[in-house]
């Protein structure tokens, strides 16, 4: 190891032990706020998000190179407005609710500082949202930003926190990394100061979130089937899932990664994508594809991350029109034997056909179990039958239903709970299968008097 690293790692932990010695200071007295004042505060750090979050979209795009500014804006505005406004009416301090029947009261109690880990996929949206979930439950955090996203995710704390001061907060509730190395991370995740760590990133960085020793809520890796049943409205279901697949170029994790199609509608999903902008790969160019995208080790090639379809199509060798918006690879099986039935954080999805919804059953559940377990999976159909016999059966716990996968399972086309943090459950080895609230940042005191002498 060089001095130069050597001397960064150093500087990153002893930046990290200041952050978090200020952090629970400011603890001290965010344990003390009313629910009105903790508002107050949220409130301000929502209005600063919104008036800020095409310059911080921008600033995302420039650093990373990831996705586009329109998208960008809107993750941010998701998060400002959407998260917010499921978020502002909870309670999260003093009596939460009393009980006179069992005489039970409880009493929300702050978890203490949060160690936020931020991807650079979605750098500035969930830096708002984690900001705005762990003010909301009177938890000071502490920002650890991805090594390629370190200037944007700065810029957004800094946002975050003067809004919060202007409105109350105390100094060190909110602060970020700015020497960004694996070991700074580590001793976040580790110093006795954190209390709960919120990771967003690689599956090495999440397990390395639950070998902290603290508690920890991280995200397992999506790699979302989408189900064409053949009852489904065909034109609406093919424009959502190249809308979702597109969105951002692809980064969310709960972006559509694979079409599976039931054979009676097979030719008319092919035209319907086709007229949406796909173009259908020949075997020879899913081989040269799958070469840029699909790395040895069987991870996604991080150069072709957020990039567009004909971006990806260049660098694979393969010509594609200007205009195409994603790039088909027709697959016969899941594994690694076929690269492209991986997750892939860009506009490029693989293509199955099967007999009917049981074969689509058994072809979605390998793909999930292929990368994504407990994540998600969309099902467009019009029986409801089917929809609920699938339902019982995927190892999946958030199914979305004739929408936008990426954008349904946060919360955005659908009623699930708005978050930038989707929970994967036991079979993804989280601890929740929950979209992360607030709520799993507060812990519940119960007062309970007899009521059985």
């Amino acid at each position: 190891m060089s001095k130069a690293i050597r001397d960064k790692d150093l500087q990153s932990v002893q930046e990290v032990r200041r952050l978090c010695e200020a952090a629970a200071e400011a603890q001290k007295s965010l344990a003390r706020l009313s629910q009105e004042q903790t508002d107050r505060i949220v409130a301000a750090m929502a209005e600063a998000s919104r008036r800020e979050s095409q310059r911080l979209a921008d600033l995302a795009v420039q650093e990373t190179t990831y996705g586009n500014p329109h998208d960008k804006n809107l993750k941010n505005l998701f998060s400002a407005e959407m998260v917010y406004g499921y978020i502002k009416t909870l309670k999260t301090a003093g009596i939460l609710r009393e009980d006179p029947q069992n005489k039970v009261i409880e009493i929300g109690e702050p978890m203490g500082v949060v160690a936020a880990i931020i991807p650079t996929t979605n750098p500035t949206s969930t830096t708002i949202y984690k900001g705005l979930i762990a003010l909301k439950a009177r938890c000071a955090v502490v920002f650890s930003p991805h090594p390629s996203a370190v200037r944007c995710i700065s810029e957004t704390a800094s946002v975050l926190a003067e809004a919060a001061l202007g409105a109350g907060a105390p100094a060190g509730s909110i602060g970020c990394m700015t020497i960004s190395t694996m070991e700074g991370t580590q001793e976040l995740m580790r110093h006795p100061a954190v209390a709960v760590v919120l990771a967003t990133g690689g599956a090495g960085l999440v397990r390395a979130a639950y070998s902290s020793g603290k508690p920890a809520y991280g995200v397992g890796p999506g790699n979302v089937p989408a189900f064409v049943e053949r009852t489904a409205d065909v034109p609406k279901a093919v424009r959502d899932i190249v809308a979702g697949k597109c969105f951002d170029n692809g980064t969310l994790c709960s972006a559509e990664q694979a079409v599976v199609v039931d054979e009676p509608v097979d030719p008319q999903v092919r035209d319907e994508l086709k007229k949406n902008g796909a173009h259908f790969l020949t075997p020879e160019e899913v081989n040269q594809v799958a070469q840029v995208v699909v790395t040895p080790g069987y991870l996604v090639n991080p150069k072709i991350v957020g990039q567009t379809a004909p971006a990806i199509a260049q660098l694979a060798g393969v010509r594609v029109p200007p205009a195409t918006r994603v790039l088909i690879g027709e697959l016969e099986g899941v594994g690694k034997k076929y690269p492209l039935s991986i997750e892939k954080l860009s506009p490029v999805l693989a293509y199955y056909r099967v007999r009917d919804w049981k074969h689509g059953l058994d072809v979605c559940t390998q793909l999930l179990r292929f990368g994504g377990l407990g994540h998600t999976i969309v099902l467009h159909s019009r029986d409801d039958e089917v929809i609920r016999q699938m339902a019982m059966e995927l190892p999946a716990f958030r199914i979305v239903v004739n929408s936008l996968a990426s954008i349904g399972a946060v919360g955005y086309t659908t009623g699930i709970v708005p978050s930038m943090t989707l929970g994967c459950g036991g079979a993804g080895g989280n601890i929740t299968s929950d979209n992360i609230s607030p709520l799993h940042l507060i812990n519940v005191k119960r007062v309970a008097y007899e009521t059985r002498p």
